[in-house]
C-alpha cells in the first residue's frame, strides 16, 4: 500500500477567516482530520463529505486522547495510505505539541508538512486593540507557557529576565496560576502598576476581557470567575486598548447565532453576520449523495411548460446533468421558478430569468427538480431528483460540544423549511435544546417563515418584511429595546 502523507496544519485563534490559504487547501484535500478543541469547528466545513473527523481536544481536567495516542493514531492514518489533517488552535509550532507528532512521523518514516498558523498570543490581543509592540511602549516581546509539567504545573521560568528584560509578555492558558505569576514578576522587578489585560476566547465574537494591574487581576478574576482558554498580556502597552479597540464595536458583536441551515453550499448569509462580528452556528450540517440521472424525464425536456427548483444546488446539477446527457439547452422552453430567493439567484447567475414559487400560474406541464419534499404539495408534477441530500451525523458531537461552550442568544430562521429543519433535526433529536428558543431572540426572514415558526410552536421576536441579508444585519444590529415583535 502507498504510504499517505500528514499535514500539521495551525487553524488559527478562532476567526475562520484567520486560517492560511494553505491551511485551508490541506482541510478540503484531507481524507482524516484529527482535530483539537480550541481549532473552529466550522473549518471542518471544508473537508470533503466522506473525511473522517476524530476529536483530539483536551480540557484541563480531562484529556479525550493523550499525547501519546494521538502520535500513535496519527502514524497509523498515514500507515494506511491516507491524507491525513492534524488540525490544532493557532500556530502549531508555539506550545502545540507539533514537535512530538513530527518526530513520531519522522521515526517512522512518513512524509509531513508543517503549516504555520496565527498564535493566539499576537491575534487575541490586536483583536483587543493592543498591538504586541509599539516604538513608544515595548520593543521586546515573549510568549510563555503558563503551565509546565511539574506536579503543581506551575512554570519554572526566568522571572528575573522576564520582569525587567521584557516589555510586554503573553501568557498562555495562565488563569489558574494568575497569583503564581503576578507574585513572581512583582518580586522580581516588575512594577505592581503594571496594566495587564485578560482574553478570553480571542477573535471570536463571545471575546471577553478583563483588565487590572499586576497587584489586583489576581482578585479581579477570581471574583467574576474568569476562565480559559484565555490570554494573559502583561506590560505598559495595554493602555493603548482605549484607542485602538476595534473588533468589539463590530455591529454584531457579542452575538452568537444559531443559524437553521437548508443547504450544502456555503451560506452567504452566515458569511455576512460573520464580516459584521457575529459568531454563526450553521445547523444542521448537510451532505449530498448522488442518484441515478432520470433518463425518461431527461427526454421530455422540451415538454415542460414550468420548472420549479428547490434549492440553489439543485440549480446547478440540472443543467451539468442534462449537459452530461447531450441535451441542447435551447430545447428547453419552460419558465423557470425557484422556492427561495436564493434559488432565483442561481438561475439568474446562469443568465435566465427567474420568479420565486409564489408567482408560478396553477396550471401547466410541471417538473420539479431537487428535493422530493414538494412533490406532495404539487402532485400533478413530475420529479426530477438531482441528489439526495442527508443530515452528516458525523457532526452532531461536533455540534454538541459547540453547543456546550457557546451561549447562543440568536436564532435566525431563513425559510419556512429551516424552521422544520430546526424542530425535526435539532429538538427532537435532543441536539438544540428545547429551552434555548425560549432564550434567544428569534428572527423569521419574511412572513411565511414566521407563519411556519407559529406553527410549530417558536413565537418569533422580529419578523423582517424583506428577508434578505442587509434587513437581517440591520435589525440584529438594533439595541435589544428595539427588537420588538411584529
Amino acid at each position: 500500500m502507498e504510504k499517505g502523507k500528514a499535514f500539521l496544519v495551525g487553524a488559527g485563534p478562532g476567526d475562520v477567516q484567520l486560517i492560511t490559504v494553505k491551511g485551508l487547501e490541506a482541510i478540503k484535500k484531507a481524507e482524516v482530520i484529527l482535530y483539537d478543541r480550541l481549532a473552529n469547528p466550522k473549518l471542518l466545513d471544508y473537508a470533503p463529505s466522506d473525511c473522517e473527523l476524530i476529536y483530539c481536544g483536551k480540557l484541563p481536567d480531562r484529556h479525550v486522547l493523550r499525547q501519546e495516542m494521538i502520535n500513535d493514531l496519527l502514524v497509523a492514518k498515514v500507515l494506511e495510505g491516507k491524507i491525513v489533517v492534524r488540525l490544532k488552535g493557532g500556530d502549531p509550532g508555539v506550545f502545540g505539541r507539533v514537535g512530538e507528532e513530527a518526530a513520531a512521523l519522522a521515526e517512522n518514516g512518513l512524509s509531513f508538512e508543517i503549516v504555520p498558523g496565527i498564535t493566539s498570543g499576537l491575534s487575541a490581543p490586536l483583536y483587543a486593540g493592543i498591538p504586541v509592540t509599539h516604538r513608544e511602549f515595548g520593543e521586546s516581546f515573549a510568549v510563555v507557557t503558563a503551565h509546565d509539567k511539574s506536579e503543581n504545573g506551575q512554570p519554572n521560568l526566568d522571572w528575573k529576565g522576564l520582569a525587567t528584560g521584557i516589555d510586554t509578555i503573553a501568557f498562555y492558558m495562565g488563569i489558574s496560576n494568575l497569583p503564581y505569576i503576578s507574585e513572581n514578576l512583582i518580586k522580581n522587578g516588575k512594577s505592581p502598576d503594571t496594566p495587564v489585560i485578560l482574553i478570553q476566547w480571542g477573535t471570536f465574537s463571545r471575546q471577553q476581557t478583563l483588565e487590572g494591574t499586576l497587584s489586583n487581576i489576581a482578585a479581579k478574576a477570581k471574583e467574576v470567575n474568569f476562565t480559559n482558554p484565555a490570554i494573559t498580556l502583561v506590560g505598559d502597552i495595554v493602555s493603548l486598548r482605549e484607542k485602538l479597540n476595534w473588533f468589539e464595536k463590530k455591529p454584531l458583536f457579542g452575538k452568537q447565532i444559531l443559524l437553521a441551515r437548508t443547504g450544502t453550499e456555503e451560506s452567504e448569509l452566515a458569511r455576512e453576520l460573520m464580516e459584521h462580528g457575529a459568531d454563526v452556528i450553521e445547523f444542521p450540517k448537510w451532505k449530498k449523495i448522488s442518484v441515478p440521472a432520470d433518463q425518461a424525464v431527461i427526454s421530455r425536456i422540451p415538454e415542460y411548460e414550468q420548472i420549479l427548483f428547490t434549492s440553489p444546488e439543485s440549480v446547478k446539477e440540472f443543467f451539468q446533468i442534462i449537459f452530461d446527457a447531450g441535451v441542447d439547452i435551447r430545447k428547453v422552453k419552460a419558465d423557470f421558478y425557484g422556492c427561495s430567493t436564493k434559488s432565483v439567484k442561481a438561475l439568474n447567475e446562469k443568465g435566465f430569468f427567474a420568479e420565486v414559487e409564489g408567482k408560478m400560474p396553477p396550471a401547466g406541464k410541471m417538473l420539479i427538480v431537487g428535493n422530493s419534499d414538494f412533490a406532495q404539495k404539487y402532485n400533478h408534477a413530475e420529479m426530477f431528483l438531482t441528489s439526495i441530500k442527508v443530515v452528516d451525523e458525523q457532526f452532531t458531537p461536533i455540534f454538541n460540544r459547540i453547543l456546550e461552550e457557546a451561549s447562543v442568544n440568536t436564532v435566525v430562521l431563513p425559510s419556512s423549511r429551516a424552521v422544520k429543519t430546526i424542530i425535526e433535526e435539532g429538538i427532537m433529536k435532543e441536539i438544540i435544546p428545547q429551552q434555548l428558543l425560549k432564550t434567544s431572540k428569534i428572527v423569521c426572514m419574511g412572513v411565511r417563515t414566521g407563519e411556519a415558526a407559529i406553527e410549530y410552536g417558536i413565537v418569533p421576536d422580529k419578523v423582517l418584511e424583506s428577508p434578505d441579508k442587509t434587513a437581517v444585519v440591520n435589525c440584529l444590529a438594533r439595541k435589544e429595546s428595539e427588537l420588538a415583535f411584529v
